[in-house]
C-alpha cells in the first residue's frame, strides 16, 4: 500500500531499500526557503540500526501490513520459547533475542501477539501488565513513609524494580512490561 511522505505517523512500518523500518520520531519541517518535508527517525526491524531520512509530501512510500496472531506460551527451553498459535495450533519456536527485554516477564500459558511479515516472525508483543510476587523487599526506614519514596525489590522472575514502602516480601503486584515499573498491588 502506497502512502505519501506527509502521511507518515509514529509506529508505521515501511519498506525502504529492501528492509523493514518503523518510524520512531517524526517532525514536520517548513524551512524559509524551499518546500516542507517530514524529518523521520527510522529503526530497522531485524538489526535495530537507526536512520534519519527526509520525505517530501509528494514522495511515495510503501507501507507494510503485518499479520498478527494470538499465541500461547507453552514452555521455555534455554533461550528458546515455544508458542502455540491459538487458531491453527501450530507450534512456533522463538529465540529470546527476538522477544527482547520483555522475555523475563513471560509466564507459562501467557497469551501474546506475534507479528509476522511474509511468514517470518519479526516481533512479540506482551500484555501491558503482569502480576508477579515480590521475592525480596528492603525494610522501611522510619520516616520514609512521609515522603513519596520508593524502595528496591526483587520479583519472582529475578527482575529488580522500585516499589512503594508499603509493599513487603510475598506481596503480589502488577508490573508494567514495557518499562518494568510498579503499577499497583494485585487484587
Amino acid at each position: 500500500m502506497k502512502i505519501s511522505g506527509n502521511e507518515l505517523r509514529i509506529g508505521i512500518l515501511i519498506e525502504r531499500n529492501g528492509k523493514l523500518w518503523t518510524v520512531c520520531k517524526l517532525q514536520h519541517v517548513k524551512p524559509g526557503k524551499g518546500g516542507a518535508y517530514m524529518q523521520a527517525e527510522l529503526k530497522e526491524i531485524k538489526v535495530g540500526t537507526k536512520l534519519n531520512e527526509r520525505f517530501r509530501s509528494d514522495e511515495a512510500l510503501e507501507r507494510v501490513r503485518l499479520d498478527e496472531e494470538e499465541c500461547q506460551l507453552l514452555f521455555k527451553n534455554g533461550d528458546i520459547f515455544t508458542f502455540m498459535n491459538m487458531s491453527t495450533f501450530e507450534q512456533l519456536q522463538i529465540h529470546r533475542d527476538l522477544i527482547g527485554e520483555g522475555a523475563c516477564f513471560l509466564q507459562d500459558n501467557m497469551i501474546v501477539k506475534i507479528s509476522m511479515y511474509e511468514g517470518e516472525i519479526i516481533g512479540v508483543a506482551l500484555p501491558d501488565t503482569v502480576v508477579l510476587t515480590v521475592r525480596e523487599a528492603d525494610a522501611v526506614t522510619k520516616g520514609q513513609t512521609a515522603t513519596s519514596s520508593y524502595k528496591p525489590a526483587v520479583l519472582e522472575n529475578g527482575v529488580r524494580i522500585l516499589v512503594p514502602p508499603h509493599i513487603e516480601s510475598g506481596a503480589r503486584i502488577v508490573v508494567n512490561t514495557s518499562d518494568a515499573s510498579y503499577v499497583e498491588r494485585a487484587k
